[in-house]
């Protein structure tokens, strides 16, 4: 069964923050329904809302709309599985090592959907800004 919790969002924490430096993003980590581990990065040197637009315009099928609301709010959830796909370049080199991070506090996934069987020791997630709150490119 996912759980989260304080401990192991410390230790996420502490591996995450020189990942964060690195690159020169800001973001800040909270635990969801205490199964999952969520990093909001709020802002950065790296844009990544036009990187995602110019990947994904270029190898699948995106809505006129979709854009528009994406480029409007500035805000944009990254799905955990498809980032590698879904972005490029220096936007998907910290998109990796934030997730090797997120993963790096005892994450497992034994899951097998054929079966409905689901183990795994925490779900992750990244977003890119908040729908109220856009994500600032910094230069």
């Amino acid at each position: 069964m996912a759980y989260m919790n304080q401990e192991r969002k410390a230790k996420i924490s502490a591996m995450l923050k020189p990942v964060l430096k690195k690159y020169g993003v800001k973001g800040t980590l909270r635990v969801d329904n205490h199964s999952t581990i969520t990093l909001n990065i709020k802002e950065g040197s790296v844009d990544f809302i036009q990187n995602y637009l110019d990947t994904v315009q270029n190898s699948f099928p995106v809505s006129t709309e979709q854009n528009k609301y994406i480029t409007e709010k500035q805000y944009l959830d990254v799905n955990p599985y498809w980032y590698h796909d879904h972005f490029s370049g220096i936007a998907k080199s910290f998109l990796k090592e934030a997730m090797d991070a997120l993963k790096g506090a005892g994450w497992y996934d034994r899951s097998d959907a054929m079966t409905d069987y689901f183990d795994t020791a925490y779900y992750v997630g990244i977003s890119i800004g908040q729908w109220k709150k856009p994500y600032q490119v910094v230069k």
